[in-house]
């Protein structure tokens, strides 16, 4: 399988699910932006006080993010919204199992299998794996996306892989690895504060219990990853595969060799890389935390 991503999205087929859906969301986010405010807080203070980073807060507002049920019951309970938004989580619920994002053409087998997975692993090699983006940073990376994307696709594009960042912390957990050159965190995509801020939803997901996230040194004499990113994941009860994606291709790899030299590769990777502990003293070392 290869196909070129840079071409426009297609329309059919591929709605973001119905109109109704939509506007719950959008309703959701503008009830809550009315709570902060009334209660005199910022994004950012919202966030702090609920567990919840600053750009979780804005995306949920601009209805970018799905509204999950468990931060619609933490704000209503915080900002004294008397049952108004907690009674909505489970059309929220209800609402995500009828949503479908609006993935491209190409990417679509990958989505579906990515979503089924109950374990995946990814080697970021050139950029960030989609899963940890920020909002800014992947409209950073679409923005630079060549040939040019029209500001519609962007959004779209956006939209769809900030929904993806649902298996983080569905439930059932599936298991997630994380292996990123050190090169990756240094390099500023979007600017130096769009960097600080993606280094810290680094810190944000790394706790998490059902991940892992390691860090590949630059200094490293040997290295067994030189051939490119990749990701491999298991859906459930099915055999693992792998995915490609490099110069505006990509390839899902179900080759029972070819996958197994994948893992193989991935596994010395990891043991290469710091330490999941080292790798956030790492981050937090070029944030100046430490």
């Amino acid at each position: 399988m290869a196909a070129q991503p840079g071409a426009g999205v297609p329309t059919s087929g591929e709605a973001d699910g119905t109109d109704e859906v939509a506007d719950l969301f959008r309703a959701l986010g503008r009830q809550i932006k009315v709570a902060r405010e009334r209660a005199g807080l910022s994004q950012k203070e919202l966030g702090d006080r609920l567990g919840y980073g600053e750009e979780t807060i804005s995306s949920v507002e601009r209805a970018r993010r799905t509204p999950q049920p468990e931060l619609l019951v933490a704000v209503d309970r915080l900002l004294e919204c008397g049952g108004l938004l907690a009674s909505a989580a489970e059309d929220v619920e209800r609402a995500k199992t009828r949503r479908r994002v609006r993935h491209p053409e190409w990417f679509k087998d990958y989505a579906r299998l990515e979503a089924e997975a109950v374990e995946l692993h990814y080697y970021g090699a050139l950029s960030l794996p989609g899963l940890l983006q920020t909002e800014r940073y992947t409209r950073a990376v679409f923005t630079n996306r060549r040939p040019l994307l029209d500001e519609e696709t962007i959004e779209q594009r956006v939209t769809a892989r900030l929904a993806r960042q649902e298996i983080l912390t569905c439930w059932p957990p599936s298991i997630v690895t994380f292996t990123i050159e050190e090169s990756v965190l240094q390099r500023p995509i979007g600017g130096h504060e769009v960097q600080r801020e993606q280094l810290k939803r680094l810190l944000q997901v790394a706790p998490l219990r059902n991940v892992e996230l390691q860090v590949m040194p630059t200094d490293r004499k040997d290295h067994p990853g030189l051939g490119g990113p990749f990701t491999l994941f298991t859906p459930k009860s099915k055999p693992q595969v792998g995915y490609l994606e490099v110069h505006n291709v990509s390839r899902l790899v179900t080759d029972s060799e070819q996958v197994r030299m994948l893992a193989t590769k991935y596994g010395s990777l990891r043991a290469q890389a710091l330490t999941p502990e080292e790798s956030v003293a790492l981050i937090e070392e070029l944030l100046g935390d430490r």
